[in-house]
């Protein structure tokens, strides 16, 4: 149902006229043009941006470095966690044997003057025999792994060299011929 609106003439007699609910004002919004202004950065604000800009590569070298730097000294922090746990509790006999070992350690240095490499092979051997001693089970656990890769270590640079000193253009009996080693060498 259309509302009746009368409107009057200069005669003020009323006129009928039949106008639709979304001509009236009242019942639509106007169409308004929104122009978007950018305001002007100021010198405060410009030269924080320039530094802003500038900093950061930094900024995220720096966000790196922590993410590799924190699970390290997450396991650093467990740990020494762990080792205050154990040294409030520890096995009977630890402190005696643990003092003879850094005893060990200090007359090793003591014995290494001279070279840079004495101080460093004295005590740490020194240490390793004292601990050897009191710790027998666990020097053979550690001594079979460092063998196993002391092994693999010599084995690969026995390989390297072999391959250094091979040259291209030899093939496997001229080699065996230079080398007086026999050789098995796979097609590839």
């Amino acid at each position: 149902m259309l509302p009746a609106v009368f409107a009057t003439t200069e005669d003020n007699k009323p006129v009928p006229i039949v106008v639709d609910r979304d001509a009236l004002s009242l019942y639509t919004t106007p169409k308004e043009t929104f122009n978007y202004v950018e305001t002007e950065a100021g010198k405060l604000e410009s030269g924080i941006a320039g530094i802003r800009t500038s900093l950061e590569p930094y900024s995220a070298w720096c966000q790196d470095v922590y993410g590799n730097i924190r699970p390290k000294v997450q396991r650093v922090t467990r740990f020494g966690n762990e080792v205050c746990a154990y040294l409030r509790q520890p096995p009977d006999g630890f402190y005696p044997r643990a003092g003879i070992i850094g005893f060990a350690g200090v007359v090793g240095f003591f014995l290494a003057r001279g070279s840079r490499i004495k101080r460093i092979i004295y005590p740490a051997g020194l240490i390793a025999i004292g601990s050897t001693l009191y710790y027998p089970e666990q020097a053979v656990a550690i001594g079979k792994s460092t063998g196993d890769s002391v092994y693999d270590c010599a084995l690969q640079g026995y390989v390297a060299l072999d391959k250094l000193v091979r040259s291209p253009s030899t093939g496997p009996e001229t080699q065996k011929a230079q080398t007086g080693l026999t050789l098995k060498v796979r097609p590839h």
